[in-house]
């Protein structure tokens, strides 16, 4: 399904929509709670003494795939965990599905499904017998069968889990998420180690499954995964949430362009600073050099601005060897408000 033909994210869940995804998928539709799928608020977590989730309240709205990003250490997956009751916070409530993951585990494991980015899976096993022995704990299971066929498993179904592949193992993990037809799933980085096929795949499947009902919890660090597939943002940087919003929302900024030139060889180190000064270093401009060979110009990118670019890469004889303009991305949003130094 094209964006094109893909109704606005935000509209109801029209019979139209459903029936396209049912096409592909034939999945069965739940019904959407009109509580949210999970709410968290003021939510504490601390590991001996150091605060890693610090007062975090967030929302993620029932029928909707809500994405939770953040730089490695910002305190998603911990949030993310006891959500799941797989942590103890030390303050504040979660709820999923109006109940408490921990004093309502009972009531809350039939109709959750979880897929670990350590998936836990016995390694020992045969991949076939992990995702059947999985099904026959739900009383109502995903036909196998199907399941296994729409994720490609059948071609290593005979396989022990220890001798899969990164992205094999993923997908086995993500069948085991499904197979008990869950209202709300959390999802980490289900398409780690994937190949462009099986990540694919698993998008589709995961479009198809918000399309009848199901609420969708993903964590990433893949940026275009989060753009094209999530309803809702939720960024967390040093435990907090900082910004929130639809992709489309986060990214709209000024409206400002980026253009991005990769050159033949490597660029001075000044190079940034000298083309900022040529289109005019009044604040307006954001240029910066993201690899020794790549400057990233971001500003009000006109004709005559996109000239000025080019006319001093010929001053300066550099040969762009590529060059991308386009709006700023949900990767652009999330590095300008994180940094992009590594942690």
């Amino acid at each position: 399904m094209t964006d094109a033909s893909r109704p606005e994210r935000g509209a109801g869940r029209c019979a139209a929509h459903t029936a396209a995804a049912a096409s592909l998928f034939v999945l069965d539709s739940v019904t959407v709670p009109t509580t949210p799928a999970v709410q968290v608020t003021d939510l504490v977590k601390k590991y001996d003494g150091v605060t890693v989730v610090d007062s975090l309240s967030l929302t993620a709205a029932a029928g909707r795939v809500t994405a939770v990003l953040g730089p490695n250490g910002a305190g998603k997956t911990t949030t993310i965990e006891c959500c799941e009751g797989l942590r103890v916070q030390d303050g504040g409530t979660v709820r999923v599905l109006g109940l408490d993951p921990r004093a309502d585990a009972a009531q809350l494991r039939p109709r959750v499904g979880v897929m670990l980015q350590d998936s836990g899976l016995p390694a020992q096993k045969r991949s076939g017998e992990v995702l059947r022995h999985v099904a026959r704990m739900h009383r109502d299971p995903w036909d196998v069968a199907d399941l296994e066929e729409r994720l490609g498993l059948g071609s290593f179904a005979s396989t022990t889990v220890r001798r899969l592949s990164g992205g094999q193992r993923q997908r086995l993990a993500l069948a085991c998420a499904l197979v008990g037809r869950p209202e709300v799933v959390f999802l980490d980085e289900p398409s780690a180690g994937m190949d462009p096929q099986s990540r694919l795949a698993v998008w589709a499947l995961v479009r198809a499954l918000r399309d009848v009902g199901t609420s969708i919890i993903l964590t990433t660090h893949l940026m275009d995964e989060a753009a094209e597939l999530a309803d809702d943002v939720v960024v967390v940087d040093h435990g907090r949430v900082i910004a929130q919003g639809t992709p489309a929302e986060l990214t709209a900024g000024s409206g400002d362009q980026v253009a991005t030139f990769e050159t033949s060889a490597a660029l001075p180190r000044d190079a940034a600073a000298r083309l900022r000064s040529r289109l005019g270093d009044d604040g307006t401009w954001t240029v910066e050099a993201t690899e020794t060979t790549r400057l990233r110009v971001a500003g009000p990118l006109d004709p005559a601005a996109l000239a000025a670019v080019l006319a001093w890469c010929a001053d300066e004889d550099v040969l762009v060897t590529r060059f991308d303009l386009g709006r700023r991305t949900l990767e652009d949003f999330f590095l300008d408000l994180t940094g992009r130094s590594m942690r």
